[in-house]
């Protein structure tokens, strides 16, 4: 269904250089971005006290990349979560006259258009935890890997300099949000298996003949070149996510969007709350770096960014950020850590939208 090789290819080859730097600029930038990856494990176990004292979570990776090493590390994510989806459109095609030739021509367009995707995003990721990276070495049946932390530093070193903020408190501030990402998945057992059985979910319920769900992105990419008047509401508007789901899976998102609101708004509010005791500048990174996701971007950046649904993903930051910071106001870290005891106390939707509802239903005393 994707020729991922020419995935690889094409986002590699359209991905915009790097800030510049010297060779020897850039050892120590690599190093220093390590050296602040290990620190900021202690920063935030101390600070979220997710982790017990003397357990020890997975060891997980820490890959300093760059722009074509963040573009290879997701085609091998992508290919490993999609599996099933695309094993089940093979099974379709195999069914429907001419399906082989059809499908090496489509696996080619779809391996251009996903290259271009990627390379917008390649500038544009800071660092990530890679919670379902392929397993890099054998496990055990039934086992997997534990993910990896990703820190994409040319892109670093570009907002860093944009803003015009200390090099060194940027980078650790940066850590420390990714680094809450790591604890979250590694200090919770239950929670990388979830959020995979909901995707998973997402993707069985999918329909959708394939033909059709390229005529949707074709639809989608022509809305990028104009082809509606301003204002001019229709699917168009939508993100590829939501050009493609059924009713199922839109009750699915709702629960993947509570989450990801969820993991996103307690990374920005660790690092903040971390931030004052380590960074000295943190109030002018946080003004900063708030302008900078505020300010507005040119006409194709914006259709870019709601095609691939980036707006929602600003949302979520502002939006489980007030969560996790109403929760911890009301009831301590300890009554919001609650919140990673099991699927059931995660947050829903509208939970998320308004805290005082997750507090009454997951601290509830009984009738007295």
């Amino acid at each position: 269904m994707v020729d991922w090789n020419l995935a690889v290819a094409t986002a590699t080859r359209l991905v915009r250089p790097g800030p510049e730097v010297t060779r020897d600029e850039a050892r120590e930038i690599v190093a220093e971005l390590r050296r602040h990856a290990k620190a900021s494990e202690e920063h935030v176990r101390g600070y979220t006290r997710m982790i017990p004292d003397g357990h020890e979570p997975p060891d997980t990776p820490v890959l300093v990349v760059d722009r074509a090493g963040w573009v290879k590390a997701n085609v091998a994510g992508f290919r490993e979560l999609l599996k099933p989806l695309f094993d089940k459109m093979l099974e379709r095609r195999a069914a429907t006259p001419g399906g082989a030739v059809l499908g090496a021509v489509g696996g080619k367009v779809t391996g251009v258009e996903l290259g271009m995707l990627l390379s917008f995003m390649a500038s544009r990721v800071l660092g990530q935890y890679e919670t379902f990276a392929p397993a890099t070495r054998d496990l055990p049946a039934g086992e997997h890997s534990a993910g990896r932390l990703l820190l994409v530093a040319p892109n670093i070193v570009h907002v860093e300099r944009e803003l015009d903020v200390d090099p060194h408190d940027f980078r650790l501030w940066v850590a420390l949000h990714e680094e809450t990402h790591r604890t979250q998945f590694t200090g919770v057992p239950w929670l990388r298996d979830h959020l995979q059985g909901e995707i998973q979910s997402f993707l069985e319920e999918t329909e959708v003949d394939p033909m059709t769900v390229l005529e949707r992105l074709r639809e989608a990419a022509q809305s990028l070149a104009g082809g509606r008047p301003e204002g001019e509401e229709d699917e168009h508007g939508r993100s590829i996510v939501e050009l493609v789901q059924t009713p199922g899976q839109r009750e699915i998102l709702g629960r993947l969007t509570a989450v990801m609101s969820l993991l996103e708004g307690h990374a920005d509010y660790v690092m903040d709350g971390v931030g004052p005791e380590v960074v000295a500048s943190v109030a002018e990174i946080r003004e900063k770096f708030q302008q900078r996701r505020a300010r507005g971007a040119g006409r194709l950046d914006q259709a870019l960014r709601k095609l691939l649904g980036l707006d929602a993903k600003l949302r979520q930051y502002r939006d489980g950020e007030r969560f996790v910071r109403s929760v911890v106001e009301e009831v301590g870290m300890a009554g919001f850590n609650r919140v990673w005891t099991s699927p059931n106390t995660l947050p829903t939707k509208a939970e998320i939208a308004t805290p005082a509802d997750w507090i009454a239903r997951v601290h509830r005393r009984p009738d007295s």
